[in-house]
């Protein structure tokens, strides 16, 4: 009996020894240790796709078309409506979704906007065009603009 009570005892001390250990730290990617896929997607572009007159004309673009909607003027919204949609290979711009909404009203007025996108310079995969998912964030209220990064890494 007095074995029993002391291997309980030790295997309770032991479990408790593993639940109080500490977590591991988690791993860090920074932009210096990351390399390019070595077989990335068969669609991943080698160039971006490119808004005529580049990232400037853009956010340009859509501070000169987008009416900020009533409601959301008086209810003080503001924020970002975040869109999807495809640039196909001959660079129109297809199947226009909110991703992440505002409200109701600058969801809408965000769909409207992208319908009157122009043709994009198409992205292209060794020299080929390429249709690609973009991702667009459309700025309402107080937003000073729209910043766009362009990445620096080559696939190949």
């Amino acid at each position: 009996m007095k074995y029993l009570f002391f291997l309980l005892l030790v295997i309770g001390v032991h479990f408790n020894s593993q639940a109080q250990s500490p977590a591991k730290p988690p791993v860090v990617l920074k932009p210096g240790r990351m390399q390019a896929q070595r077989n990335p997607a068969p669609n991943r572009p080698d160039v971006p796709p490119q808004f005529p007159g580049g990232a400037k004309a853009l956010s340009d673009f859509l501070q000169q078309n987008i009416q900020y909607p009533e409601a959301a003027r008086v209810s003080k919204t503001m924020g970002n409506v975040l869109t999807t949609f495809t640039i196909e290979t001959d660079g129109r711009v297809r199947n226009p979704s909110v991703k992440t909404g505002l409200s109701p009203e600058c969801d809408a007025e965000a769909l409207r906007v992208l319908a009157l996108l122009p043709v994009w310079k198409p992205a292209t995969r060794k020299g080929q065009p390429v249709a690609i998912q973009v991702q667009l964030p459309v700025p309402f209220g107080n937003s000073s603009g729209l910043k766009i990064e362009q990445g620096k890494t080559k696939f190949e």
